[in-house]
């Protein structure tokens, strides 16, 4: 029998919402703590940008239980995403476990002796100390701003100049009529840029380090993009961890093909989206970068460039200057609004340095068995860090997993010394196999979705019905298909 336990939840977000659902369904006592005054996270609407939709179509932006509605285009916006979380939270009864304008603000073991945590709660600004039996950490890659500091701001705010982070920019009228500057390249900063640009302001610069190949919506302007990069045969063109020798030899036999692929798939990409006429094809094999950070076209963003009504710079702020800043190439930018679309910290802020040192390496990258679970730290997991192109199933999987390995019914409930060692082999994979897998402290799992998938399903002891041959290998990721993988593994409840 298992015991019941009082678990916390952090973040009320797309992986918060799902934790909470998958322990509120064993049986669990679940309070979710989240810091903003409504649930979705990153699309909660004041955190939103004008025009901000999903990368995903809907149908892979979504979870098991819950289609997105029939009218949603197939890339809904974000007040859509979050009438959609705030639905799920509703028809799942998690709404009123949530525990708004709550920050966590530290934490500790629990000083009776039992297994668990205490937290530290403000709650506007009044503060209390609460124990749970298990933590899931579920605020994910964008919960604290990265506001990088250039000299001179004090004298450009002075003189009537405004810099903001991209998540302060919700209003587009506050363009309007204005010289804008962009400080990045993510697709939130192409999306700004553009959306600048309709808004009425009277330039637009977006600044950038370093071109990235990106993928729009459709391929050649037929063939939707998930049914090229959300495919197994796509996955299988990448050599992953643990490969056995005959494996290795079959990828060794492919090379020439699959270099042939990338070389077509970048030629059709330069044609379609003007990248030299713009001068913004990337140096950089698409291949050797395919993760995370490959980010969707925002639609007319490179016609803008190309039209000269969005100017393209490379490089990054030096500093600013009354009435616009300088460029690392000395060259002077008049900006009356510099929009810092320059990302978020990755890190639990509120975990104390002994046990930050035991989940993050040296050099950022994080020790997470199936990027969900460290075993130096007990009584806790972490849900959405398992970042992909389907954030959703994503992080419903990690949460279905999490309170298996929690209750410790796994199918395949791994010991300490079997984490570590699969951990480090990871980590060897991807520093030295795989770089591109380490970026966001190696917590991207694209374009290893289906293998990442096929793992915790494996370790839930799913009975995973394999389709036939070409529609394992030519088919997106089907929310409906592992909805019955997931009810397929053992089920329980707590007591």
């Amino acid at each position: 029998m298992v015991e019941r336990k009082k678990v916390f939840v952090i973040g009320a977000g797309v992986s918060g919402l799902a934790a909470a659902k998958a322990f509120k369904e064993r049986g669990h006592d679940v309070t979710v703590i989240e810091r903003s005054h409504d649930l979705g996270g990153v699309w909660e609407p004041s955190r939103s940008y004008p025009d901000v939709q999903t990368q995903s179509p809907k149908e892979l932006y979504r979870y098991t239980s819950k289609p997105m509605p029939a009218d949603y285009p197939e890339w809904p916006k974000g007040p859509q995403v979050h009438a959609y979380l705030r639905d799920y939270a509703d028809e799942n009864g998690i709404a009123p476990l949530i525990a708004f304008d709550t920050r966590v603000t530290g934490m500790k073991r629990r000083a009776d002796g039992r297994k668990g945590w205490t937290l530290t709660l403000d709650s506007n600004g009044a503060e209390r100390e609460a124990d749970c039996d298990f933590l899931a950490v579920c605020i994910g890659q964008f919960s604290d701003r990265n506001v990088p500091e250039f000299p001179g701001r004090d004298e450009f705010e002075a003189a009537g100049g405004n810099a903001i982070h991209s998540s302060e920019y919700t209003d587009p009228a506050m363009v309007k009529g204005k010289r804008v500057t962009v400080l990045g390249f993510s697709k939130s900063a192409t999306d700004i840029a553009v959306n600048a640009v309709k808004s009425g302001a009277s330039s637009v610069t977006i600044v950038y380090l370093e071109s990235v190949w990106r993928i729009p919506y459709f391929i050649g302007g037929l063939i939707n993009f998930k049914r090229i990069l959300y495919i197994r045969a796509q996955e299988k063109m990448f050599p992953g961890w643990g490969q056995t020798a005959m494996a290795r030899l079959n990828h060794a036999i492919a090379r020439p093909f699959v270099w042939a692929n990338w070389r077509a798939l970048e030629s059709l990409l330069t044609m379609q989206l003007k990248l030299k006429k713009t001068g913004l094809r990337p140096t950089k094999p698409i291949e050797t970068g395919l993760n995370c950070s490959v980010p969707i076209v925002t639609p007319g963003f490179f016609d803008m460039v190309a039209e000269g009504r969005i100017k393209a710079v490379q490089g990054t702020f030096a500093g600013y200057e009354e009435g616009g800043v300088v460029l690392t190439g000395r060259e002077r930018v008049p900006t009356d609004i510099a929009i810092l679309a320059t990302g978020w910290k990755l890190g639990v802020p509120f975990l104390p340095h002994e046990y930050a040192r035991k989940l993050v390496e040296p050099d950022g990258q994080y020790r997470l068995y199936r990027i969900v679970a460290n075993p130096d730290l007990p009584d806790m997991g972490f849900v959405g860090f398992n970042s992909s192109f389907c954030t959703v199933l994503s992080a419903e999987l990690a949460a279905n997993w999490l309170v298996r390995y929690a209750d410790g019914m796994l199918a395949r409930q791994p010991s300490a010394a079997e984490m570590n060692a699969n951990i480090d082999m990871m980590l060897q994979w991807k520093r030295h196999e795989r770089p591109a897998a380490g970026v966001y402290g190696g917590l991207c799992v694209a374009p290893y979705h289906f293998k990442h998938f096929d793992e915790l399903l494996d370790d839930m002891g799913a009975k995973v019905r394999k389709r036939n041959p070409l529609a394992e290998n030519l088919s997106p990721p089907n929310a409906d298909a592992y909805a019955r993988y997931l009810k397929s593994a053992p089920d329980y409840r707590a007591a």
